[in-house]
């Protein structure tokens, strides 16, 4: 275990964060501080950690006093020394004689070194500052640079706010970092002199700057640090609700077709709320998935209906039958350049939004005739969305790669006596393409490329059968449940399901298998008559 001496000269907020996070499994063993006074002796007692106070008599030499800080550490087995507002060059003879020693600067070194950090940036006009870990030298703020984390400066900053932000969104994220870094002993330290750097283990970029997965070299398509920055697009009415404020920001990187990037052609009509952009990004990312003709019908993130046809009205006019009910306030996205056929069956019910890769002159008469209705153009769709998708979670963020799997025919596994037709494997690579989408546990039943139940969010996988069944026999218009094809976006651990597909009258399954049961899941589809096919993988949607 790797424990630290923290020496502060004032409060020792980073040393107490430290001692909080305990980053790699270190410990903050000891608080030193040369003023009785310092608020870090408090907080390290609040929090049962051992003091030293070693005063600096009136007299007394740097090299004297400093000997008197490493004689107060004999016996408590230091690893590391850790400075936070030590405001003293340290001498040669104390760096050769302690353990390694970091020291924390509010500034990006070697820009702005010395006293006063946040007064020499305000003064300079950058837009960046942030801070930085470094191995402790004789040299003022000129050691190896361990570390470094950024934050924006704002054309409103004064001293008080730049160094509040620069503490808590930096530094607190930095120092602990390089902790854990030396914790977990992947800090080398090499060459010599001014030449001397720090190089961590595993301190890699993840995807190679050519886009390439560098998983095979690195261990990890995810970097060890992520930098981002974004733009406030928008301040929205509201969020989720009219008590939450809310705001849009823009990923200025990205090339993608991106509702935050879609011009709004009737600029007349209102603006986007909060819930519009989660769901118009939602159902561009659906019909991104087909090259046929598409189109989708959106509600809370969750398809209402889906179709692909040989032309864009018939898309539409199928997705939007699978629930028309369900579909009124709902978005609408196109993968082609919306004519005026299409246009006329939009606005013959109430939609939010409707977005398309581009309108005919035509199409967009009809669709900016409707008061209520925001048209956004996406000019193409460009190249595909990135490779990674996120999502906010209390205390970070979860990471992962885009679910980019395409099922085909050649994907299927059939496992029961009865072969599905030409027609249920077109169905079933559709609803799966679709199932994607749908918030878990989910079911999509299909009818070729459309559409005609939809089951979201249920806690039971039953219940989202039964569930999809029920829209499909009382919501959707000329079609229901028998003979459709069934899409579980995961293995069904039980016969039950398979039992309330087959009573609705479903004729084929696909999903993914992988249960202990699974033998009883196939008997129970070779006693009722349905095929099934595995597909190897699942599809969760859980955001």
């Amino acid at each position: 275990m790797t424990r630290i001496a923290g020496v502060a000269g004032n409060r020792g907020r980073n040393l107490c964060r430290i001692a909080d996070r305990e980053p790699g499994g270190a410990t903050l063993a000891v608080m030193l501080a040369t003023d009785p006074a310092a608020p870090a002796l408090d907080a390290a007692a609040e929090r049962g950690i051992p003091t030293e106070i070693v005063e600096r008599g009136d007299d007394e030499s740097d090299a004297a006093h400093e000997q008197r800080l490493l004689d107060r550490l004999d016996g408590y087995d230091i690893d590391l020394i850790c400075l936070d507002g030590y405001m003293r060059v340290l001498t040669s003879e104390f760096i050769d004689d302690a353990p390694l020693t970091f020291n924390i600067h509010p500034s990006l070194l070697p820009a702005f070194p010395g006293a006063n950090a946040h007064e020499q940036v305000l003064a300079s006009g950058v837009s960046v500052t942030g801070c930085t870990v470094h191995v402790v030298t004789e040299t003022v703020d000129g050691g190896p640079i361990v570390t470094q984390e950024t934050v924006p400066v704002y054309g409103d900053d004064d001293t008080g706010s730049l160094k509040q932000r620069v503490l808590t969104e930096a530094e607190f994220a930095a120092y602990p970092r390089a902790v854990q870094w030396f914790a977990e002993n992947r800090l080398t330290i090499e060459g010599a002199g001014d030449d001397r750097r720090v190089r961590v283990e595993g301190d890699t970029g993840g995807i190679g700057g050519d886009g390439e997965d560098d998983r095979s070299d690195t261990g990890s398509a995810f970097p060890s640090r992520r930098v981002t920055s974004t733009e406030r697009a928008a301040e929205l009415r509201y969020g989720e609700n009219p008590h939450q404020a809310a705001a849009v920001y823009a990923d200025r990187t990205t090339d993608a077709a991106s509702v935050v990037d879609a011009e709004q052609v009737n600029a007349g009509a209102k603006g986007l709320s909060y819930n519009n952009y989660n769901d118009t990004d939602a159902a561009l990312g659906l019909v991104r998935e087909f090259d046929e003709p598409a189109a989708a019908v959106i509600k809370h993130t969750n398809p209402a209906g889906c179709a692909t046809a040989d032309d864009l009205a018939t898309a539409y006019d199928r997705a939007l039958a699978t629930d028309p009910m369900s579909a009124f306030g709902g978005i609408v996205a196109l993968n082609r350049e919306c004519d005026a056929a299409t246009a006329e069956l939009i606005v013959e019910s109430f939609k939010e939004v409707v977005i398309a890769p581009g309108y005919t002159d035509d199409a967009l008469a009809v669709l900016t005739g409707e008061e209520n209705l925001r048209v956004l153009d996406t000019d193409g769709f460009g190249p595909e969305a990135g490779r990674f998708v996120e999502t906010p979670i209390t205390g970070g963020r979860l990471v992962q790669e885009r679910d980019t799997q395409a099922l085909s025919p050649d994907g299927l596994e059939v496992v029961t006596e009865r072969e599905p037709t030409a027609e249920q494997v077109e169905a079933m690579c559709f609803a799966w393409q679709v199932i994607k989408h749908v918030k878990s546990n989910a079911i999509v039943l299909a009818d070729g490329t459309e559409t005609t139940g939809v089951g979201m969010g249920q806690v039971s996988r039953v219940d989202a059968v039964r569930l999809a069944a029920m829209k499909a026999d009382e919501h959707a218009e000329g079609t229901g449940a028998a003979g459709s094809v069934m899409a579980s976006d995961a293995f069904f651990p039980f016969p039950d399901g398979i039992e309330a597909a087959a009573e609705a009258g479903v004729e084929a399954v696909v999903q993914p298998g992988g249960s202990v049961n699974d033998d009883d899941v196939i008997a129970a589809a070779d006693d009722l008559g349905l095929s099934m096919a595995f597909t190897g993988q699942r599809a969760f949607r859980h955001d």
